[in-house]
């Protein structure tokens, strides 16, 4: 088997030659997908019969919830990957990942609370799912505030993999913690096997939500990813022919 492609994804020159080159084309279907998802979705979708329009949060909450979660994920498999393998661009990929998912969390807990409200009389309950997505959010807090006290970048590489890694256990809690244990929020509607409950003038804009946000993720990635290569290759000669 021909490992070639491999070793150039372990590449700082290639990875970042091919992530400005990718970054717009991810950036632009962003834009246009999430332009139409939240104009089917928050203009044209009719009411739901119980929840009426504040259903539509939706819209912005279950892309967030599911991006917080891939993103955590992927962050672990990208320091498990330079962990084991030793490669500078996955810890680079794991590290630039950290504060977008860091982010989406915060958009999944802030917009959950602003539907419990009105769905449940109150911003907050210690219900399995949402302390287990405030879990997640401090993981990803322990994961940048680890990196930022190690001076040395490969101690921080390294030490930081081992808490990503830990802390993946907490990913299916939260994405089964609806089905595990007694919770308000409700169960899925729209990811799992069957027919989704919902209709399908809700279902298009939802999952074209998903996607554009999905990337979105893929363009800020690489555009963070970017940065962080030349935070780490600043003094390598390649950069200096790049940059100039």
């Amino acid at each position: 088997m021909n490992w070639t492609w491999f070793h150039r994804l372990g590449s700082p020159p290639y990875i970042y030659k091919l992530a400005g080159t990718l970054t717009p084309w991810f950036a632009w279907a962003a834009a246009l997908l999430i332009a139409y998802g939240l104009v089917g979705g928050i203009v044209l979708a009719p009411p739901d019969y119980q929840q009426k329009d504040a259903f539509r949060i939706i819209y912005v909450h279950a892309p967030s919830a599911w991006l917080s979660l891939m993103i955590y994920t992927t962050m672990a498999v990208s320091a498990a990957i330079g962990l084991i393998w030793r490669m500078k661009v996955s810890h680079a990929l794991a590290a630039a990942c950290a504060p977008i998912g860091a982010w989406f969390t915060v958009a999944a807990l802030g917009t959950g609370m602003l539907w419990g409200k009105p769905m449940w009389g109150t911003y907050w309950v210690w219900d399995p799912r949402l302390t287990a997505e405030l879990v997640l959010l401090f993981l990803y807090m322990g994961y940048m505030g680890l990196r930022a006290g190690i001076e040395d970048t490969q101690r921080a590489d390294r030490a930081s993999a081992v808490l990503a890694i830990v802390g993946v256990i907490n990913v299916p809690i939260v994405k089964y913690s609806v089905e595990w244990w007694n919770s308000l929020h409700q169960s899925a509607s729209v990811m799992k096997l069957g027919k989704p409950d919902i209709v399908l003038e809700m279902l298009i804009p939802l999952l074209v939500m998903f996607v554009g946000f999905t990337l979105l993720f893929f363009a800020l990635a690489l555009v963070r990813l970017r940065a962080e290569i030349l935070r780490r290759e600043r003094a390598a000669s390649w950069l200096r022919e790049a940059l100039a």
